[in-house]
């Protein structure tokens, strides 16, 4: 049972089926955002699909890549691979060193055959006809063994092991991209960054609002190196009536300083990352951080900053959250809404129906109580739990929520001071920073498994047999031969093409020496 079940993990046909269910088990990593890439859109979902989102978390659909049931295919296939590659390159070794196969007997039999027919006279000259046969094989480049016998010569040849030597190379090619992938990943790492236009970052630890090292990972892995944002460039549709305002490409102007101090301006573009210091810099996301300041009822600040807002739709209308630890009577959690070109609905509430800021308006639920801040356990910044806190403005109280609109002051519910939104409103950029070093591996075997399968699918695998029969007073008989291993439309024409030759030969010699004309039977 045991040998049965090996031999059924370790067919081809098996390799193949588990290569696709690993293709089909990938497809999930890209319909859901993935804790190892994309953790704030995995905090999104969670928003939007409370209902669903546990479930689908407990069946690894945020952590697709490293899942049991993706590991247990890709274990599974790496294991059969081997199982398929090893035995058969033992097998294709012995092959290659051993010896064309002796000639049939009966050459008759099979489909691509001629015939050449020499009378008495040509009797003498067999021995030479088949060492001729001999050298019109080498030259085509096969590899040839005589065989004769009483009055017959034979020579065998047989080309065409490149095919194997090639499919052999895919499956390794392969198996290295996996072994590749399984290793080298190790060692990879990347980290989110948010930046305010005009902000910069240092490259290093402390620097990511998210990171994920791969299990090999050393902090001194990461470069050191600083980016600035400059300002991010959003181009819109002008032209195209039905999608008038839509953005049509995102550019992250950006300044970049190396460790020995040079600097030089780039720019970073979806799909077109910049590429600094061995890591890749991707634009992952963008949208507005308008810059919020909150006083107390004395008037001294006690919170300024940029306040990222994550898109929620096309036109940008945008979510965020302020937390007011200190400062304030009360600990304050304000649950925001900004709409970059504000329109009010019959129903009175707002959306936004631009991504430009034509109309830009922030609106502000306030909360007060405990943030959970003190326990020491980790928060998202982009989310607000209100189970602790007591909602003192905005849907669902008597108090309505803050409107603010740029350069305006707001007065916080129940004296506690005041809020305000910059005239400026500031775009930011999501960065992605990826050190991949799996990259050139994958590379070198992905160019050999091209290589490999060409070859296994446009070199042909035959066997060609000449051979000299002395056929008493008919004189001599000559026949050619072929057998195809796999498809090769080709084998008839080398056939009739050898034969051909061989004609040419003997027309040569009749010529230079007086022999007579061969009579030949080109029929198969």
């Amino acid at each position: 049972m045991l040998r049965s079940l090996w031999s059924g993990l370790t067919s081809m046909r098996t390799a193949i089926i588990l290569l696709l269910l690993l293709a089909v088990a990938a497809v999930p990593g890209s319909l859901f955002p993935q804790r190892s890439s994309d953790p704030n859109g995995v905090t999104q979902y969670f928003d939007k699909n409370p209902d669903v989102a546990p479930m689908f978390d407990s069946w690894g659909m945020f952590d697709v890549y490293t899942s049991w049931w993706f590991s247990a295919i890709y274990l599974l296939l790496f294991i059969s691979l081997i199982g398929c590659i090893v035995p058969r390159t033992v097998k294709h070794a012995r092959a290659i060193r051993d010896k064309p196969p002796r000639t049939p007997v009966r050459l008759g039999r099979f489909d691509d055959y001629e015939t050449i027919r020499l009378d008495e006279r040509w009797r003498a000259d067999a021995p030479q006809i088949i060492e001729r046969a001999q050298q019109l094989l080498k030259q085509r480049r096969y590899r040839v063994e005589r065989y004769d016998r009483e009055s017959s010569w034979s020579v065998s040849a047989e080309r065409g092991y490149l095919r194997e030597t090639g499919n052999l190379v895919f499956h390794a090619a392969m198996l290295g991209i996996i072994v590749a992938v399984g290793v080298f990943s190790g060692f990879n790492w990347h980290g989110q960054r948010v930046l305010v236009e005009g902000q910069t970052y240092v490259n290093g630890l402390v620097s990511y609002s998210s990171f994920t090292p791969g299990r090999f990972f050393t902090p001194d892995q990461i470069p050191p190196f600083s980016l600035r944002l400059n300002d991010l460039d959003v181009t819109y549709e002008t032209e195209n009536p039905n999608a008038v305002g839509i953005a049509t490409d995102y550019t992250a102007n950006v300044t970049v300083t190396h460790p020995d101090g040079n600097t030089h301006e780039d720019t970073v573009r979806v799909n077109h990352p910049l590429r600094a210091e061995g890591i890749d810099t991707y634009l992952l996301a963008n949208g507005y951080a308008p810059t919020v300041t909150v006083r107390d009822a004395q008037g001294r600040e006690v919170f300024r900053d940029h306040v990222v807002f994550i898109p929620q739709d096309q036109n940008l209308t945008s979510t965020g959250v302020i937390k007011v630890p200190d400062g304030l009577d009360k600990q304050v959690g304000l649950l925001g809404f900004f709409y970059p070109t504000a329109h009010r609905l019959d129903s009175g509430a707002l959306t936004s129906s631009n991504q430009s800021l034509n109309d830009p308006v922030l609106t502000l639920n306030v909360y007060a109580g405990d943030l959970g801040l003190d326990a020491g356990v980790p928060t998202s910044v982009y989310q607000l739990d209100t189970e602790h806190l007591t909602q003192l403005a905005g849907r669902g109280t008597d108090v309505p929520a803050i409107e603010l609109r740029p350069g305006e002051t707001a007065e916080l519910p129940n004296g506690m001071g005041t809020i305000s939104m910059d005239e400026a409103v500031p775009r930011y950029a999501s960065f992605d920073v990826h050190r991949d070093y799996t990259r050139t591996p994958v590379a070198i075997f992905a160019g050999l498994m091209i290589a490999g399968l060409l070859v296994a699918l446009l070199v042909p695998r035959r066997r060609l047999w000449v051979k000299v029969t002395e056929r008493g007073e008919d004189g001599l008989l000559i026949e050619i031969a072929g057998l195809a291993r796999g498809e090769d439309p080709q084998l008839q024409r080398a056939v009739a093409g050898l034969t051909s030759a061989i004609t040419s030969e003997l027309l040569s010699w009749k010529e230079s020496s007086g022999s007579p004309e061969p009579s030949t039977n080109l029929e198969p």
